[in-house]
C-alpha cells in the first residue's frame, strides 16, 4: 500500500462521514425545534471543546496533515464559521483539497521530516509516520469522535454505521 493511500482515504472517509453527521443535525434540531446555536455550542464536559470548534478541528488535521505530509503550503483556515451550513461549506473546501492531491506528492513522506508547531513559541519535528500514526491521525479521528460524541449525547439519532460512514 502506498503511504498516499494510507492518508488520503482515511481523510476523506470520515470528512464525509462527518458531514453527515452534521446533516443529520440539523435535520434534528429542525424537527425537534431545537435552536441551531445551542447544539452547535455543545460539549461534553464544560473544559472540552465545543461542537463547531470540534468540526473545525477534523477540518484543520485533516488539511493540515496532508500539507505538512506532502511539504506543500499549510492552508490556513479562520475559524469563523457560526452554523451548519457554514460547517458543512468548511468540510467540502476540505474535501475537495484533500482531493486534489495526487499520489507522487507523498511518495517518501514516511520518512520525511514534518515540523508542526506545538503550541505559541515551540516545533515538533518527526518523520512522516511517526507524525501520521502518533499526531495527525489521531488529533483527527479524537475531534471526529467527541463531534459524534456529542451529537448522540443530545439525542441525535446517529449510531456507529453514521460515525463509519455507512449509508
Amino acid at each position: 500500500m502506498s503511504f498516499y493511500d494510507a492518508v488520503v482515504p482515511a481523510y476523506l472517509q470520515m470528512l464525509n462521514s462527518v458531514t453527515g453527521l452534521l446533516t443529520k443535525a440539523e435535520a434534528h434540531c429542525a424537527a425537534k425545534k431545537i435552536d441551531p446555536n445551542v447544539l452547535l455550542g455543545s460539549r461534553l464536559f464544560p473544559d472540552m471543546l465545543p461542537l463547531s470548534r470540534q468540526i473545525q478541528l477534523v477540518s484543520d488535521f485533516a488539511a493540515k496533515g496532508c500539507a505538512r505530509l506532502t511539504h506543500s503550503e499549510v492552508p490556513s483556515t479562520p475559524d469563523t464559521e457560526t452554523g451548519f451550513a457554514e460547517l458543512k461549506q468548511r468540510l467540502a473546501k476540505t474535501i475537495d483539497y484533500v482531493k486534489s492531491f495526487k499520489p507522487e506528492q507523498f511518495e517518501g513522506a514516511d520518512v520525511r521530516d514534518v515540523t508542526f508547531p506545538a503550541g505559541a513559541d515551540k516545533s515538533i519535528t518527526m518523520k512522516g509516520q511517526q507524525f501520521l500514526s502518533s499526531f495527525s491521525l489521531p488529533n483527527f479521528y479524537f475531534h471526529a469522535a467527541t463531534a459524534h460524541g456529542i451529537l448522540r449525547h443530545n439525542g441525535v439519532e446517529i449510531g456507529k454505521r453514521d460515525f463509519m460512514g455507512a449509508n
